[in-house]
């Protein structure tokens, strides 16, 4: 069945996890009957440091302390009152979670920063982004492996009854790929990583999810470019951001490459734009169902197999209002009904 999931970022304050996290098991419960869901751990960053999704990322990793440097978030030499802080929220998040999914089973869904894009935002203690040591961006591979393994076993503990899906969001992964992210100074840009040094990193991190009993779904931005590292790494699933691929979200290169990996048994999320809306007839929906449909027709695809395709929301640029988010999933929802009926047609 044609299914509806989320990022983590959700809108809000300090005080609001637990009512974030209602809301957003509350309203994928109540999608249109035949449209599956994955609900999330939502991600309050207006929170502060340490809730953003580098912070909380980074303060997954196993045996490798973090703290906010003048770039952003970079390693650190102790463990400090930034990680202190961010290892706060999680377990606030947790809590949470704890209470609103109490008696959920079925699939729920954690979204990290990838190791690519992590190694491409983090600095060393003393030096440039991890990114440009080779030997460096490894040991933060096996890092967020193991610290993804605890947490994994952390979300299984608060709610028994979840099957986790991982989401490895991956924005810069084709700025890695082309060697076009700037050193620290600022005055060159950091080596090109090729194909196969970006299977190295990722699957590391996708066996170690596999270890722990979840599902592993690689979100790979708006860019092509990490679909075959994905699958060669044995993720699960690939994403794309539809929207960003060019009109009705078609890039041949990337559908061609989707199509590969569906036939080799990887399965698509699907991430799609807010709707437009027109003051008469409301959200366009029929653009949005158009965005995947048109694109899996052309490329030959069977059309029952959008029913094993999932959508979400692709990120935002400006940070919205619950509200929207709200309208979002619910939008989603209707979409996937039509997709849904195109499957069974």
């Amino acid at each position: 069945m044609v299914t509806v999931s989320g990022h983590g970022p959700w809108p809000g304050g300090e005080d609001d996890v637990l009512e974030a996290q209602q809301v957003v098991l509350g309203d994928l419960a109540e999608l249109p009957t035949g449209v599956g869901a994955v609900p999330f751990l939502v991600q309050l960053a207006g929170r502060g440091p340490g809730a953003d999704a580098t912070g909380r990322t980074a303060a997954l990793l196993a045996d490798l302390s973090v703290e906010l440097g003048p770039h952003g978030w970079k390693l650190a030499d102790r463990p400090g009152l930034d990680l202190r802080r961010a290892e706060a929220f999680r377990r606030e998040d947790l809590g949470a979670l704890a209470i609103a999914a109490y008696g959920y089973a079925g699939p729920f869904a954690l979204e990290v920063v990838g190791p690519w894009t992590l190694a491409a935002q983090l600095y060393a203690a003393r030096g440039d982004r991890v990114l440009a040591d080779r030997g460096a961006r490894r040991d933060l591979a096996v890092a967020l492996a193991e610290g993804l393994r605890e947490h994994v076993a952390e979300v299984r503990a608060q709610v028994p009854g979840a099957e986790v899906v991982v989401q490895l969001a991956e924005p810069l992964l084709g700025q890695v790929h082309a060697g076009v992210l700037p050193t620290f100074s600022g005055y060159s840009r950091l080596r090109a990583v090729p194909g196969p040094e970006i299977v190295e990193g990722l699957r590391p991190v996708v066996d170690a999810v596999h270890d722990a009993g979840a599902t592993a779904v690689v979100h790979l931005g708006a860019t092509w470019v990490g679909v075959p590292p994905a699958v060669l790494a044995g993720a699960d699933a690939v994403g794309l951001d539809l929207g960003g691929l060019g009109p009705e979200g078609w890039n041949e290169r990337a559908w061609e490459l989707v199509a590969r990996a569906i036939e080799k048994g990887v399965s698509l999320w699907a991430g799609l734009p807010p709707a437009k809306v027109s003051q008469c007839a409301g959200p366009l929906l029929g653009e949005l169902v158009r965005t995947v449909a048109e694109p899996w027709r052309r490329v030959g695809l069977p059309a029952g197999g959008l029913d094993a395709v999932t959508l979400l929301s692709a990120p935002r640029a400006q940070p919205a209002s619950a509200d929207d988010h709200r309208a979002g999933l619910a939008n989603l929802g209707r979409v996937a009904e039509a997709l849904a009926e195109r499957a069974a047609a």
